[in-house]
C-alpha cells in the first residue's frame, strides 16, 4: 500500500456560496451496503461528505478544505465506531466493512427521471443532527429544466452539473454532506454541491458536480500523485 492516503481533493467549479449539505427524506443505509462512503472530519467532528475510490485516495469537495479537515472516517455507517484515518499519512486496507466505489469510464448519459441515490450524515427534517448514514433515492431532472429554475431566481447554473433530487420533490441533501456522491446504477457519477433555499422544500434541484468531464484530470493524479499533492 501506499504511503499516503490521499484526501484531496475534486474541484468543484461554483459560483454560489460555499455550503455543506445532508440527507432529507432519506431513511438509514444498510450496514452492509455503501460501504465506500466516508465522513471527512476536523478537530471538531464531521464536515464533509466523501467517498472512497481507491485505498488511498478519497474524493470530496474542494471547498471542504476551507474547514481544515484532518482526518477521515470510514468502515461503519455510525461515525462514533468508524475507523479514524489521518489524511496524508496512511492508506487503507479494503476489507468485509470498506469498499471503493467505481467511477465512470466515459461521458455518462443519465436518462431524465432516473432513480439514483445520495447519501450522507447531519441535519435531517427535524432539524437534529445524527451520526448515522442515511440515504434517500433521487430523480435525475433534465438539465434545460434545472437552469429554468435557477435562472427563475436570478441564478446561472454552473457548467458540468448533474441536477437531480430538490424540487418539485422534498427528497435531497441538506446540511452536512456536500462532497458525498450522487449514485446512478452503482457508480459515483457526481459530487454534492449545493441547492437554493430550504432543505426541506427546495426552490431549485439539487445540483452535483458531473464528475465524467474531470475523468482525464483525476486519472492522471490516481497514476501520478506525487505530481499534484
Amino acid at each position: 500500500l501506499s504511503s499516503t492516503f490521499f484526501l484531496y481533493l475534486l474541484v468543484n467549479f461554483l459560483l454560489l456560496p460555499h455550503l455543506t449539505f445532508d440527507i432529507i427524506g432519506g431513511e438509514k443505509v444498510p450496514r452492509k451496503s455503501m460501504l465506500y462512503m466516508v465522513s471527512v472530519q476536523n478537530k471538531s467532528g464531521h464536515i464533509c461528505g466523501g467517498f472512497l475510490i481507491t485505498e488511498d485516495f478519497v474524493v470530496t469537495a474542494a471547498h471542504c478544505d476551507n474547514e481544515y479537515p484532518t482526518h477521515v472516517v470510514l468502515g461503519n455507517h455510525n461515525l462514533n465506531k468508524g475507523q479514524k484515518i489521518s489524511i496524508n499519512k496512511n492508506s487503507t486496507q479494503l476489507s468485509d466493512i470498506v469498499k471503493i466505489i467505481r467511477l465512470p469510464t466515459a461521458k455518462i448519459n443519465l436518462k431524465e427521471n432516473e432513480v439514483c441515490k445520495v447519501a450522507g450524515w447531519g441535519i435531517m427534517e427535524n432539524g437534529t443532527l445524527t451520526n448515522i448514514l442515511r440515504v434517500v433515492d433521487v430523480p435525475v431532472i433534465n438539465k434545460k429544466v434545472c437552469k429554468k429554475q435557477y435562472s427563475v431566481i436570478n441564478i446561472r447554473l454552473p457548467a458540468n452539473v448533474i441536477c437531480a433530487g430538490g424540487y418539485p420533490t422534498h427528497k435531497g441533501f441538506c446540511q452536512g454532506d456536500s462532497g458525498g456522491p450522487l449514485v446512478c446504477a452503482g457508480l459515483a457519477v457526481g459530487i454534492v454541491s449545493f441547492n437554493k433555499g430550504k432543505c426541506n422544500y427546495p426552490k431549485a434541484p439539487n445540483v452535483y458536480t458531473d464528475i465524467s468531464k474531470y475523468l482525464l484530470w483525476i486519472n492522471a493524479i490516481l497514476k501520478n500523485p506525487n505530481s499534484y499533492l
